[in-house]
């Protein structure tokens, strides 16, 4: 009767993983796979510029593929999230030193890090328009240069072009490499980074050959989440450069509007597949898991 009962218990811890999960897999099969199933479909159906067809086709990819355009609001995306990528690093990992090393109170930095999420209890479109005033011909940057004597002329680059661009996505975005990076670094046991003192070690041989890769798993998952976000966005693009730049979501959200459903869904379809290539190397490079466990 014990030995019954312990192959029933035995059954049960294995199936009782399954059934936890559940939820969360029926909610992510209802509200994402589903979603990009017909996505995926909607791609490959017929359309002549006027209706689209439920049937089976390769014009849209092709189209896709054709166009010199795609290639450049490609090329645009990719170094708007490039350059993106590397500011939000650099400016992520140099706060979480300082939190980290810097600041050797617990509530400190736990407060410090507090005080980085107060721009997130606006709204992200609040946050980016507040930088036109400020960036602006009129605005505080230039009139505060021009009050010093530094410039005679407004700076015209600063607002509707690429550079506002990336300003305000740094702004908007930056928080979500700064909490994994700290997080991750937060865990390095300080008596390794003394002990490498007391080898013989300088401050650049600690940071390249412990913090850094020590840190790896935060820088990883701050690039996910920076990457997705950035390759995902138009609004920005759109106001933060006065409808001068553009990127792959700009376009698509132009099909959409125009009711071009299936060339839409074909560049939705390629930005994904671009998106979770990318993805898939960082996390060849980095085992995440591994470093998380760790």
């Amino acid at each position: 009767m014990s030995g019954a009962r312990r192959i029933s218990g035995m059954r049960l811890e294995r199936v009782l993983p399954y059934v936890q999960v559940m939820p969360l897999a029926a909610v992510l099969l209802l509200f994402l796979v589903v979603p990009l199933v017909f996505v995926g479909l909607l791609s490959f159906w017929e359309f002549d510029d006027i209706q689209y067809y439920p049937s089976f086709t390769l014009a849209n990819y092709q189209e896709l593929f054709a166009s010199p355009l795609t290639w450049k609001l490609m090329a645009d995306t990719i170094t708007f999230t490039a350059v993106v990528w590397l500011l939000t690093v650099l400016i992520g990992f140099t706060c979480s030193y300082f939190l980290t090393f810097h600041i050797r109170t617990l509530r400190v930095q736990i407060l410090l890090l507090l005080i980085c999420t107060i721009p997130f209890w606006t709204s992200n479109v609040i946050r980016m328009i507040s930088w036109i005033p400020f960036l602006g011909k009129q605005g505080v940057f230039n009139q505060g240069l021009i009050a010093v004597g530094v410039i005679d002329q407004p700076l015209e680059f600063l607002l509707y072009s690429d550079f506002a661009v990336i300003v305000c996505y740094v702004n908007l975005f930056t928080l979500f490499m700064i909490v994994p990076i700290f997080n991750s670094m937060v865990k390095i046991d300080l008596s390794i980074i003394e002990a490498a003192r007391d080898a013989g070690a300088n401050s650049w041989n600690i940071l390249t050959n412990i913090i850094i890769p020590l840190s790896r798993s935060g820088i990883v998952l701050g690039t996910i989440f920076v990457v997705t976000l950035v390759m995902g966005d138009f609004f920005v693009v759109k106001i933060m450069s006065g409808s001068q730049s553009a990127n792959v979501v700009s376009a698509m959200k132009n099909e959409i509007d125009q009711l071009y459903y299936p060339p839409a869904a074909a560049s939705a379809m390629l930005l994904i597949l671009i998106v979770v290539l990318m993805i898939t190397l960082v996390l060849r490079i980095v085992d995440v898991r591994r470093e998380l466990v760790q």
